[in-house]
């Protein structure tokens, strides 16, 4: 008997992960069948390719790969080429080896009649439940090319996203560091050089003077005490970014700051309708949809509001109702989900939803950009000005003197 490890959706629609022994993953799949739970990932606990653990074979591969191998394999697919072919050609080509070793193994496993939906849910780290729930989806529909290819058409748009939201947090964090450089080297270089000029010419030091001076001699004499402070508040804002309950207070503090919280409003729900779109339009269950799209989310609010959503759901709700109801997504999204239930075009609507907030994203990256680009300069200004006006009181007051 061997154990293996699974991710299954029950009949409420929740998540649900465990083990179960079984003599093999067929047995152990009609086994979870029985028990009503629909298994969304499962593999033989500890172990891959030829018995060998797993773990360096499974690790996260860049979007852009993935995109890539999605993309070609639907092309091989619809050329009319062998799902085992089109894998052996794709693993014969790929250069990382890491991704190589796991195409190979996986095109191993296809001949070994698994299927490729099994085959992939080996490695959670490279293919995720919404890729191998789609897979499946496309598998038990006959429509596999269909599906990989929609699947490439939705990491594009995620990608181009990505780069866009990426894009506009560029220009902040470039300007902070510049920021931050300018003001280490006058703390450091530029103070004690005029601290010794003033103190020659027996200048007084107003308290504004006196305080940049104290400042830079401090990080002069301990400046690795200050490196392991700004690195400590760094990893600090990680901690409090990954630790579920501070995260949840900053999302809600956030979310509800101005243009700053439209922003986030706006690429969520792309994504939202997107992925929701595609796996619905794959063939995936819409409770199952549902939960996947929850787990791709990254915003505690939407995250929450899709589980009130989903409940509703399940309880026999529509889903334009509860979706308007939670208060977070804008109403034009909420009268087109209507629009789509009414017309039995729920997935056609969901990815146009996609298609018109992908657009919005360049409009929130502008208004994000318009607004933090002052505040930066200002800040900037603020700092450095306050040093200069420092270095000089004492001047001007020797000068005054002088006369």
């Amino acid at each position: 008997m061997a154990t293996f490890k699974y991710s299954a959706i029950d009949g409420n629609g929740k998540p649900v992960n465990g083990k179960i022994e079984a003599p093999n993953e067929e047995q152990a799949r009609a086994k979870l069948s029985s028990q009503r739970l629909m298994v969304s990932s499962i593999s033989a606990e500890g172990f891959g390719r030829k018995g060998k653990k797993n773990a360096g074979f499974n690790k996260k591969i860049s979007g852009e790969q993935l995109t890539i191998f999605t993309r070609q394999l639907a092309t091989l697919l619809q050329a009319g080429l062998p799902l085992l072919r089109a894998m052996q050609i794709l693993s014969g080509q790929e250069k990382d080896p890491v991704f190589k070793t796991a195409l190979e193994t996986i095109s191993e496993n296809i001949q070994g009649g698994n299927t490729l939906s099994d085959a992939l849910s080996q490695y959670p780290r490279m293919f995720d439940r919404l890729y191998v729930n789609m897979i499946r989806a496309g598998e038990a529909g006959g429509v596999l090319d269909t599906v990989l290819d929609r699947l490439a058409a939705f990491q594009e748009k995620s990608g181009k996203i990505k780069k866009k939201v990426k894009s506009a947090m560029v220009y902040p964090c470039v300007v902070l560091s510049v920021a931050f450089i300018i003001v280490w080297v006058l703390l450091t270089f530029v103070v004690p050089s005029f601290q010794k000029m003033i103190s020659a010419q027996g200048g007084t030091m107003p308290p504004l003077t006196k305080f940049v001076m104290d400042l830079g001699n401090s990080l002069s004499e301990h400046w690795l005490v200050a490196v392991v402070v700004v690195f400590g508040g760094i990893f600090l804002i990680r901690f409090l970014f990954k630790n579920a309950k501070t995260k949840a207070i900053i999302d809600r503090v956030v979310f509800k700051l101005p243009k700053i919280g439209s922003f986030i409003q706006v690429v969520t729900v792309s994504r939202f309708a997107r992925t929701f779109g595609t796996l619905m339009s794959s063939g995936v269950p819409i409770l199952q949809a549902m939960t996947i799209t929850r787990d791709t989310l990254d915003n505690v609010v939407l995250r929450d509001a899709l589980d009130r959503v989903h409940d509703r759901v399940r309880d026999g709700d529509t889903l334009a109702q509860p979706l308007e109801q939670a208060k977070v997504f804008p109403p034009m999204v909420c009268s087109m989900v209507q629009v789509g239930e009414e017309t039995g075009q729920l997935p056609e609507m969901l990815n146009r939803v996609a298609d018109n907030y992908d657009e919005e994203v360049d409009n929130a990256v502008g208004a994000l950009t318009s607004v933090i680009e002052p505040v930066l300069i200002l800040f900037l200004a603020v700092v450095v000005g306050t040093i200069v006006v420092a270095m000089f009181m004492p001047i001007v007051s020797i000068i005054q003197k002088m006369a």
